[in-house]
């Protein structure tokens, strides 16, 4: 069956890696990339294409896997950001914008700040310390 990937993280698909879905689990027999985010996979126990038809249109998750530097989005959102010199706290999180130049932290203010300027992330304690041109915020 044809599946959208919306993460960078293409081993999600490799053999053998399980998906959860409202149906249940759905277990990677392997996967063919068709485009840059669309893949080809068959699932164990999807034989035929009635099969993979009554899959149609379902959401697919994954466990969060551990990449050391990596920034998730539920991990940030809600999160305090802090001026890393400063410790000043400039606002909360609301979202996460998808930008080609750089993701950007959008503030419940309204402030848009570029995730390449996010210097530490602590995600138990909800922070994000950023180190901002000056006047960023202020445009």
């Amino acid at each position: 069956m044809v599946v959208d990937l919306w993460s960078d993280q293409a081993r999600r698909l490799d053999p053998g890696s399980e998906l959860s879905s409202a149906a249940g689990p759905l277990r990677v027999v392997s996967a063919r990339r068709t485009a840059p985010d669309r893949y080809l996979v068959q699932f164990e126990g999807v034989a035929d294409r009635t099969a993979a038809e009554g899959l149609r249109g379902l959401d697919l998750s994954a466990e969060p896997l551990d990449v050391p530097g990596a920034l998730w989005v539920h991990e940030l959102v809600g999160a305090s950001v802090r001026d890393a010199a400063t410790g000043k706290v400039l606002g909360t999180v609301e979202a996460v914008e998808a930008n080609p130049a750089s993701d950007l932290l959008v503030l419940a203010s309204g402030g848009l700040i570029p995730v390449r300027f996010v210097t530490a992330h602590d995600a138990g304690a909800m922070t994000v310390d950023v180190d901002l041109p000056e006047g960023l915020l202020e445009l």
